[in-house]
């Protein structure tokens, strides 16, 4: 029977990080898809490899010397993979990221990457704030709040939240202060169903009972409901400020929502042996690490 090397892949990278879960993220495969793996090299080989406890898992002496034995091997098949990708004319970089973060920030800077990196070609996968991302991916930017469990992991800024509405809202609402909360439609994104109230607790409205609350399931729906005179919504920044430095949008209040929101690059283990990865990892934290 042949050893697959998916598992014998599986197996050295939970033997570094000692955690299924932790590997399940690396590699991009649920914990239980991990341990099966696992099970299935150690019913080959006949061998018990990990002791496994509760929360824990450890190897065993057999486990220790089977991966001292195979990592050298398997690093060196991916290098040599590695290589021989690096020859071919046309390399490309798959990177996920959320769909705002893409138009809003990405998008614009990207002719910046094309022009210093004309060899290297991006295939870009966008995806709802809140969603999983792209399980193909090389690199991938995500939104969470607090730090994604992953290998390499790089934090590029904080976001917070403005109460805005268009121009014409605005001039009706400027003059109301906060009694203009408890008739016109407030819009916020469904992933932070609460943030409304938190804004208003944070700066000590009482009694704070919102006419209606519209939840979108992206944030580009958010934003373009509020420039179409929909409600008062709260926009992110600093993903935002071109909505504003363009008045298609405008502040209602001062006060913002700050939140534990944060972007983050995940780069994956393996992507030292691709120099495209690199660069381009520097190059998102050199342009988007505020």
């Amino acid at each position: 029977m042949q050893t697959p090397i998916r598992g014998l892949r599986s197996f050295c990278v939970a033997a570094k990080c000692l955690s299924f879960k932790h590997a399940a993220a690396q590699l991009f495969l649920t914990p239980s898809a991990v341990s099966h793996q696992i099970k299935q090299l150690e019913s080959q080989l006949d061998l018990t490899l990990f002791k496994r406890g509760t929360r824990s898992i450890e190897l065993t002496s057999a486990g220790k010397q089977f991966y001292q034995s195979i990592q050298p091997i398997i690093h060196q098949l991916e290098s040599t993979i590695s290589e021989f990708t690096n020859t071919q004319e046309n390399k490309t970089i798959v990177i996920s990221l959320p769909e705002f973060f893409a138009s809003e920030l990405f998008i614009p800077q990207l002719s910046e990457w094309s022009e210093q990196n004309p060899d290297i070609n991006l295939q870009l996968e966008t995806v709802k704030s809140g969603s999983e991302p792209s399980q193909i991916a090389d690199l991938s930017i995500v939104l969470a709040n607090g730090k994604p469990n992953a290998s390499i992991v790089q934090e590029l800024f904080p976001i917070r939240y403005a109460p805005a509405c268009n121009k014409k809202l605005y001039k009706k609402l400027k003059n109301s202060g906060f009694k203009a909360l408890q008739n016109t439609p407030l819009i916020l994104h469904r992933a932070r169903p609460w943030s409304w109230h938190q804004w208003a607790d944070n700066i000590g409205i009482d009694d704070f009972d919102p006419k209606q609350i519209i939840q979108f399931d992206s944030m580009y729906g958010v934003v373009r409901a509020a420039q179409q005179g929909m409600g008062i919504a709260l926009v992110p920044l600093p993903m935002s400020k071109t909505w504003f430095s363009e008045e298609l949008l405008v502040k209602l209040f001062d006060e913002e929502l700050n939140t534990n929101d944060r972007y983050y690059l995940i780069q994956h283990e393996n992507m030292e042996s691709k120099v495209e990865l690199t660069v381009f990892a520097d190059w998102v934290k050199k342009s988007f690490t505020l």
